[in-house]
């Protein structure tokens, strides 16, 4: 069987290399791909967001599932013009990917499915932003309203902190489109957890647990960022508070989408604040997770396409994925300045040393090959990624393979997992 992924970044480079390596054998293409993804699939070279140019590749080639990573795609209707042209799609349609293309439709959907959540307030015009901040004060959390690659969310402590971020959204335009609503939320104090679950239309399965890191510098300093590093399971995430989640956040959510007509079918992913008052939702996603992906994934004992299939054809079971006991810790390798501005085609040295480790996989996100060597293109360039007996021999293992790698300016957070850590003591 055919399997096209889509997208270019270190989510799918481990969805492909875990595709790659199932029993079945598929041969897997990867749409743009990166330096990575060529060495398990066939990289083609057409833009995540170039739904005309995926058709068409896919009307010529036949895949027998296309598998969408990020979520540009997926709110521009990607899985809605593969469907209509017949072919088999891993991801949710546009309808469905509202859930993260607008956070006043998922904040409001909540609402009305007793999903627990923080207090919020949308606005389409600045000025009522602003008084509202001033009426509430501070800390208080504002959000663009569409996407904005994981950097449109601002942790606000003061009121002027929050006033100049509804400037920078709504007036200066730093997210485009994405700013043209503002959600100003209630400030939550606790921990976080990612929580991604497989869903078929109905019948959902969560994954394994994962904790991101989405500030830029340790101790959760710096502005935010797509995701510094990951690791799985999250020792907060206790039986109860699982079953919890599985009640009140995708059983409910679920059902208010089946309500509204509304069928989603692939990745729904849960960022949850665990407070003293309980479970919160910050938001959702419709696909996987990056950099959680890279450190769920190689836990994943068995296949993963059946699982996929599963979804796409309304048949998942709780028996349909299980998972190796040890532990797993994603480490990003940046570039030098992200989130802000960077450099690129900087030479990476010692990918081959890191991934010759036992129980190490070295993702590629910010990577492309020239001139024989393997060089930087984006912001976040590798995921360093280990399997361990447990969480601490899994941190150790994934320093060791980020020691031997280098690039100028490679820049990495040294404390993932230190969360965790302090819990297992």
């Amino acid at each position: 069987m055919k399997l096209l992924v889509v997208g270019s970044g270190g989510r799918e480079h481990a969805l492909a290399w875990k595709l790659a390596n199932d029993s079945t054998t598929p041969e897997i293409f990867c749409a743009p791909g990166n330096a990575g993804t060529s060495e398990v699939a066939v990289n083609v070279p057409i833009p995540a967001e170039d739904i005309a140019g995926l058709i068409a590749w896919c009307r010529n080639n036949k895949p027998g599932l296309v598998v969408v990573g990020p979520e540009v795609p997926l709110c521009d209707g990607l899985a809605d013009e593969l469907a209509a042209n017949r072919i088999r799609v891993f991801g949710p349609v546009r309808s469905a990917a509202m859930l993260e293309g607008s956070k006043a439709f998922s904040k409001d959907l909540m609402k009305a499915a007793g999903v627990p959540t923080a207090g919020f307030k949308t606005f389409d015009n600045h000025a009522d932003a602003l008084r509202y901040i001033r009426a509430k004060g501070a800390p208080i959390i504002v959000k663009a309203d569409g996407l904005a690659a994981g950097k449109g969310v601002f942790v606000c402590r003061s009121s002027d902190e929050a006033e100049k971020a509804v400037e920078e959204i709504m007036t200066a335009r730093s997210f485009g489109d994405a700013g043209n609503n503002v959600v100003v939320e209630e400030c939550l104090e606790g921990e976080e957890v990612s929580i991604l679950a497989l869903v078929d239309g109905v019948n959902f399965i969560p994954l394994a647990s994962a904790q991101d890191h989405k500030r830029v510098f340790d101790g959760d300093k710096g502005p935010n960022t797509g995701g510094m590093g990951a690791y799985s399971p999250a020792p907060v995430a206790t039986e109860g508070l699982m079953a919890e989640v599985r009640e009140h956040v995708f059983s409910r959510t679920l059902s208010e989408l089946r309500k509204r007509g509304i069928v989603f079918k692939g990745v729904l992913y849960a960022g949850i604040m665990v407070t003293p008052g309980g479970i919160r939702v910050l938001e959702f996603n419709c696909r996987f997770g990056d950099p959680e992906t890279q450190a769920i994934i190689p836990r994943i004992d068995g296949d993963l396409l059946p699982a996929l299939m599963s979804c796409v054809e309304g048949c998942l079971t709780e028996k349909t994925i299980r998972w190796k006991s040890q532990a797993s810790i994603c480490v990003v390798m940046a570039s030098g300045g992200y989130p802000g501005p960077y450099e690129r085609n900087k030479v990476i040295a010692g990918l081959k040393d890191a991934g010759a480790m036992k129980d190490v996989t070295v993702f590629h996100a910010g990577t492309a090959p020239k001139d024989g060597n393997v060089v930087t293109s984006g912001g976040r360039v590798l995921g360093v990624t280990a399997l361990g007996a447990d969480l601490p021999g899994a941190i150790a293992s994934a320093y060791r393979a980020v020691s031997v790698i280098s690039f100028e300016g490679a820049h990495y957070r040294k404390d993932i997992g230190a969360r965790a850590l302090s819990r297992l003591k």
